[in-house]
């Protein structure tokens, strides 16, 4: 049995995201679908000096509204602009001197696209994780344009010949269970996710990669 799961890329996820690592044999990140401006894909939350939660983002070139997630660029200057506004979270400030290692994984922007960039974040974190899997990005797979959600996720399982495909608990009312069986697929979901919900960053920079890992491996179940 092969399980495949997909998902959109995440900037530094919480920890439940990396279940699906554990779960499926290859992982394969959504990047052919429109950029979800209100989503996670370009941001995430963390711990201001007043102890309130507010939003880091990536700084993202102006682009249109249907531009998809493999197709987002950075703004010119966004190495100077991700530096200066990580000052205003303390502890990400603190983790440039505690552990580098991981505050690279975020200030380290490179020259490729954004999806390049959180992609190489996802399978970095994975690895510490001691969870590392064949990792795919659907925009390098010859998939029919005019195929759209559920047919779309049937038509990347397909094309590594899965017999189960796994979502998160959020993806309930997306699909058919009835519909993937007639394809030759069990479609399985994650249970919710009982352990925290911050930043898989601000758990790292907290405790060790075992310690989290654990965490993740331990809520890791899945049901119809």
């Amino acid at each position: 049995m092969t399980t495949v799961a997909v998902m959109q890329p995440y900037f530094m996820p919480y920890a439940g995201y990396f279940r699906l690592f554990r779960a499926a044999d290859v992982f394969v990140v959504f990047d052919c679908v429109q950029f979800p401006r209100r989503g996670w894909v370009h941001r995430n939350r963390f711990l201001r000096c007043d102890g309130s939660l507010d939003w880091l983002t990536l700084p993202v070139m102006k682009c249109p509204r249907d531009t998809r997630i493999d197709a987002l660029a950075f703004s010119p200057d966004a190495d100077a602009r991700l530096a200066a506004d990580i000052q205003g979270f303390p502890g990400l400030g603190k983790a440039r001197a505690d552990r580098p290692a991981l505050l690279d994984l975020v200030t380290h922007i490179g020259t490729g696209t954004v999806a390049d960039y959180l992609c190489g974040q996802l399978v970095s974190v994975a690895a510490m994780l001691g969870l590392s899997k064949t990792v795919v990005r659907s925009s390098e797979l010859s998939l029919d344009p005019a195929t759209h959600g559920q047919a779309r996720v049937i038509e990347i399982a397909k094309a590594f010949g899965a017999t189960r495909y796994i979502n998160s608990p959020g993806g309930r009312k997306l699909y058919d269970a009835k519909v993937f069986t007639n394809h030759g697929i069990e479609l399985k979901f994650l249970t919710p996710f009982q352990a925290s919900t911050q930043s898989i960053l601000t758990l790292l920079l907290a405790d060790s990669a075992a310690a989290v890992a654990a965490m993740v491996c331990q809520e890791t179940t899945l049901s119809s």
